[in-house]
């Protein structure tokens, strides 16, 4: 059964930007998505700032491409009244990652959050990888 995994907007920005050093990574887990080795979930309310950032290197068009690709290569999950109330609560500095992580724990078997800014989510109860990092601990896991 695929891995589940929480992405973060950070991540699907570097792979549609090409973002170098970070979109390689990036890539590979959404082959490794593609491949059904793992399911990519993201949050609704990272749509608006993808869309807000991808669109200053892409222009609008090519962006709504991307968003309707995104939709169909993820699962997006929408956030509730409830994930923003638990957000206020969860110790995070950041209130935008305590929404992350609060829609994030709504999935059942959820692995992973997938991120660069791990440390942004040092109040987790679920295991926090950047891409690279994740890949490398699963590959390790398969040798």
């Amino acid at each position: 059964m695929a891995s589940k995994l929480f992405i973060d907007s950070d991540v699907v920005i570097d792979f549609f930007t090409d973002r170098e050093p970070f979109v390689n990574p990036a890539s590979e887990l959404f082959d490794w998505n593609e491949k059904g080795k793992v399911k990519l979930y993201l949050s609704a309310v990272s749509i608006n700032n993808i869309y807000y950032i991808v669109r200053k290197y892409l222009g609008h068009q090519q962006t709504i491409a991307i968003v309707e690709e995104l939709t169909e290569m993820t699962e997006i999950i929408g956030t509730t009244r409830k994930e923003i109330v638990q957000a206020l609560k969860n110790n995070f500095k950041d209130y935008e990652d305590s929404i992350q992580y609060s829609t994030a724990i709504t999935i059942e078997g959820v692995e992973a959050i997938i991120t660069r800014n791990v440390k942004d989510y040092r109040n987790s109860e679920i295991a926090v990888f950047t891409p690279r990092n994740y890949l490398i601990m699963k590959k390790a896991m398969e040798e």
